[in-house]
């Protein structure tokens, strides 16, 4: 493996931006027709093959199918808890792709036939394609935990696919008695954002902070550690004390059976029930991706670390939360990094030419407050046939700096909400 420091990595990105690679592939046709790729899923890695593909490659056929017509970012939902965000601020159509020249189909695949190399949709569309990307994103695994359904959806909310259940949680906020306590539960690994609960117990206090005041938040956590835990529980005590409680796996946080009518979450050291529950369930890859046998045993997606091309159906690329993408955790930051690079992948391929070496990277942060943000970066590389976190190549924010550093991440994250969600919708 090539190890690359974190100035090497950002030179060889700047030289290397995405698309650069395929510039000399203008023209790329099968026969006499256009190379088609599809596209299912129009979240951040989706939505972003498609941009890099009209970028770079604009004889190739481009149809992204997303059965919503407007889509609705997870990352910062959790302020819309809080109240420091409305929902409206994360809502994006497909305007932008249509103009570039995608074709935007809004409609549901109900089956995608890797022989054929066709798509079937809800609607009766049947779309052939020389390549295929699947970005279907994560589906809850209800069986996970006893007791649990999707009705939970309706007295749980677990806001984790961001739109009308972070509001219906919201809603249940408002409503809490103060004094009253909300749960956050958190799912075993791996699951989408895993600094994601922890983020919300912060601004679910950060709500009662301001109009609940005598009000708690408990976290209920299947696992032993925390993403950024020594931030965390630094933000926790700073800004919050005594608000927040986190109880590891091993300490009752793991939830071993549901009573939905009573509202209890039964642990090893007994109930726990609170005012609001959010209960956030276990994950797999998105229903399209199961049942088209893209997933091992894990649940997930296997994908070649070259290129995210499925290692059990050639010609399909499996991108963001639904791939298991190594050491790369699951955010949009790695759904987008992994769409470049499949952008690149696909047009060598259809080029006849070898995929380039990928660089992939991830940046999360974390805001726990509206001056209050930390961050932690990841580079990664193919190594060995898995996609393996490059020593030395990233960074986490440090603990016990001053508030200027704390306000300053905080900026830089709005910032990069802005930039990341133009690369892809806008």
């Amino acid at each position: 493996m090539m190890n690359l420091n974190r100035r090497q990595f950002v030179g060889a990105m700047g030289s290397l931006g995405a698309g650069s690679l395929i510039a000399g592939f203008p023209s790329i046709v099968l026969g006499a027709a256009k190379a088609r790729v599809v596209i299912v899923g129009g979240g951040f890695g989706g939505a972003t093959v498609a941009r890099y593909l009209r970028m770079s490659a604009p004889d190739v056929e481009v149809t992204l199918i997303e059965r919503n017509e407007k889509y609705v970012a997870c990352p910062f939902s959790n302020e819309v808890l809080s109240g420091e965000r409305e929902i409206a601020s994360l809502t994006y159509d497909y305007k932008a792709h249509t103009a570039r020249g995608t074709h935007v189909v809004h409609d549901e695949v109900t089956a995608i036939d890797p022989v054929k190399k066709m798509v079937s949709t809800k609607g009766g569309k049947r779309i052939a394609y020389d390549r295929l990307v699947v970005a279907p994103g994560i589906a809850f695994d209800w069986t996970a935990t006893e007791g649990a359904s999707p009705e939970l959806e309706k007295t749980m909310p677990h806001a984790w696919k961001a739109g009308e259940n972070t509001l219906l949680l919201r809603k249940q906020l408002e409503a809490m008695k103060d004094g009253g306590v909300a749960i956050v539960t958190v799912p075993r690994r791996p699951y989408r954002c895993p600094p994601g609960p922890y983020e919300r117990a912060a601004q679910m206090a950060l709500y009662f902070k301001h109009h609940k005041p005598r009000s708690k938040v408990l976290i209920l956590d299947d696992g032993e550690t925390i993403a950024k835990q020594a931030l965390f529980e630094e933000a926790w005590a700073k800004l919050y004390p005594g608000m927040i409680t986190w109880m590891s796996g091993k300490n009752g946080g793991k939830i071993l059976r549901i009573d939905q009518k009573k509202r209890l979450l039964d642990t090893e050291l007994g109930d726990q029930t609170g005012d609001v529950i959010s209960f956030i369930p276990a994950q797999k890859a998105g229903d399209i991706a199961i049942a088209t046998g893209l997933t091992d045993k894990s649940g997930w997606c296997p994908v070649d670390a070259m290129t995210l091309e499925s290692t059990i159906h050639k010609s399909i690329h499996v991108i963001g939360d639904a791939s298991s993408a190594g050491a790369m955790p699951k955010s949009a930051n790695s759904a987008v990094s992994q769409a470049r690079v499949v952008a690149d992948a696909i047009v060598a391929a259809l080029s006849g030419k070898p995929a380039p070496m990928p660089y992939y990277t991830n940046t999360c942060y974390s805001l726990v407050a509206p001056d209050y943000g930390f961050s932690i970066v990841g580079i990664y590389q193919p190594e060995g046939g898995k996609i393996a976190a490059v020593m030395g190549g990233g960074g986490l924010s440090p603990t016990r700096a001053p508030a200027y550093v704390r306000k300053a991440e905080a900026e830089y994250g709005y910032s990069w909400l802005k930039n990341v969600t133009a690369e892809a919708f806008l």
